[in-house]
């Protein structure tokens, strides 16, 4: 099984787009969606509408339940909060709905957990970005294999019986004795210094996980968040 992995795609429809044409490229036979599909970009719906005809396996991210008035965004940034107001009028009953379905965390075929933020307190969606960080969500981890987003920056992290470790290589083969935890990047809103949308596959034939980066028409994207008269900083 080749499982396309992707999150953080807050409304961005150009980089969603190609994302989503690399997996399936890339051969990719059932679609993960580690949350936050709007929020930030311009195109909320249009993005739901994806992720919806992907039939992907989806958890929520903090910014899909502010959107679905199911999350109190006073915690916001004041950018952030802007675009949830828009993004909560720019949505119809039915793609508010949407983003109230998902649960918090997803067990997948008995082999791989995805959540958004944390898997030890995932309603409070707070980030794994430390070797402490990740501790804490591997206590609670029950699959050889879990993928989280939230903070936007790729990373891996590795459990074995001599220690924890993070990972630097953009494939990681798996083995028996260790536990993994991988958050892809972001597809709409990169935070590593690369504005190239970020996916992870995980083939389960092979027993690896492969980061992937896409270019895609930023421009495009950046002019439609003007349009929609959302923070400049958003756009920028």
């Amino acid at each position: 099984m080749r499982y396309g992995v992707f999150g953080d795609v807050h409304g961005n429809l150009e980089a969603l787009d190609a994302v989503i044409d690399a997996m399936h490229t890339a051969g990719v036979e059932r679609f993960l969606c580690l949350g936050d599909i709007v929020g930030y970009g311009a195109d909320p719906a249009a993005c739901i509408d994806r992720v919806r005809r992907l039939d992907a396996v989806i958890v929520a991210g903090n910014h899909d339940l502010a959107t679905a008035q199911m999350l109190d965004i006073s915690h916001f940034n004041a950018f952030a909060r802007e675009t949830l107001e828009w993004c909560r009028r720019a949505l119809g009953a039915e793609d508010r709905r949407f983003l109230e379905a998902p649960n918090l965390v997803e067990v997948v075929d008995g082999r791989v957990t995805v959540f958004h933020g944390t898997l030890h307190l995932p309603e409070e969606f707070g980030y794994i970005q430390s070797l402490e960080d990740a501790l804490l969500s591997f206590s609670f981890l029950r699959t050889p294999v879990g993928f989280f987003g939230h903070s936007h920056v790729p990373v891996a992290f590795r459990l074995c019986g001599d220690g924890i470790a993070v990972l630097q290589n953009p494939r990681t083969v798996l083995t028996r004795d260790c536990r993994y935890l991988f958050n892809p990047g972001s597809v709409g809103q990169p935070r590593d210094g690369d504005a190239r949308a970020a996916f992870a596959v995980y083939d389960t034939a092979r027993a690896a996980v492969q980061f992937h980066r896409v270019a895609y028409d930023v421009e495009t994207a950046q002019d439609k968040i003007r349009q929609a008269g959302l923070p400049e900083i958003i756009w920028e």
